[in-house]
């Protein structure tokens, strides 16, 4: 039997890059009047603050900030950091991004493989007795990890699709369903890649991380767009709007949930408003059952958690 080669292991995102494409696009979204600092001129050749503009308002030298923003951010000071967050005026979410990005933890020189992500069987019994609630996992990269009935009757047969098509990201982009899902299909796409950009500060050497977003850049114009942003955002609360094959448009709160024991995993809950149309549309297809998720959301039946045991 002949040797086969073995398959190309994707490069990892390079954090010196990443450092210095976002403090640059950072820096370009502030003009001088945001900050409180006189416009001199009307022609500017760069967008947003200049370099020595912003090592003014961190109260850093134009050269010291000239190699952090070149991705060399080795022995930089957590002080420094918070300077330059505050000048930047960064978000909670942007801040703990530059810290990932120009404080990396230690890792082993040796990559470990990547582990198989796996949901408690307690969290699994909770997803189940969540009657009515559209519920899930998600874990690293946006992936799909387990579910309850009442989200397949929502959001599709996930149990139809193969395990690594599982994935919210490869699902927004490339699946032509899912644009007529979201009414705000925009807005769940910018999300989900800021979503994406604040894991790959923590997680830069992640292998199957790389050629996730290698192929949704190959094969998305649109998120190869918003990739290019540096956009970060926590998972958090809001709402989404949905139109349903079945019960038409919905209105629905979701809130994320982080899990204590696996920073990686998160419980996303939707609701209702209580007695709205859509309350009443979700208890309309919690009442059909799997009969639900067959008017192919995503081109199948409807299948829970329970079959991911």
């Amino acid at each position: 039997m002949d040797d086969q080669p073995e398959a190309a292991v994707p490069e990892p995102l390079d954090r010196r890059a990443e450092l210095s494409e976002f403090l640059r696009t950072r820096r370009a979204k502030l003009q001088p009047q945001d900050v409180g600092l006189p416009e001199f001129g009307r022609h500017r050749r760069v967008p947003g603050l200049r370099r020595e503009e912003l090592a003014q308002l961190a109260g850093v030298s134009v050269a010291y900030y000239t190699r952090l923003e070149q991705g060399n951010g080795r022995n930089v000071s957590a002080e420094v950091l918070d300077a330059i967050a505050r000048a930047l005026r960064l978000t909670d979410a942007e801040h703990a991004h530059l810290n990932h990005l120009a404080r990396p933890a230690r890792h082993k020189k040796k990559r470990r493989p990547a582990k198989t992500q796996r949901v408690r069987t307690g969290l699994l019994y909770l997803l189940d007795s969540m009657e009515g609630i559209p519920a899930y996992v998600a874990g690293a990269r946006s992936d799909i990890l387990a579910w309850n009935p009442m989200a397949a009757a929502v959001f599709g047969d996930w149990a139809a699709l193969p395990t690594a098509e599982r994935n919210w990201a490869r699902l927004v982009f490339l699946s032509p369903a899912y644009r007529d899902l979201f009414l705000n299909w925009d807005s769940k796409a910018s999300d989900m890649v800021s979503y994406l950009r604040l894991y790959a500060g923590c997680h830069p050497d992640d292998p199957q991380l790389s050629a996730l977003v290698g192929e949704l850049s190959l094969r998305s114009e649109e998120f190869r767009l918003l990739w290019a942003t540096h956009n970060v955002k926590e998972k958090g609360h809001g709402t989404k709007l949905i139109r349903h094959p079945l019960v038409g448009d919905l209105t629905l709160s979701y809130e994320t949930l982080n899990l204590p024991d696996d920073e990686d995993q998160q419980l996303v809950t939707y609701h209702a408003e209580p007695g709205s149309e859509s309350a009443q549309a979700l208890r309309l297809l919690a009442s059909w059952g799997a009969d639900a998720g067959r008017a192919d959301v995503t081109g199948g039946g409807v299948r829970g958690a329970a079959d991911e045991r």
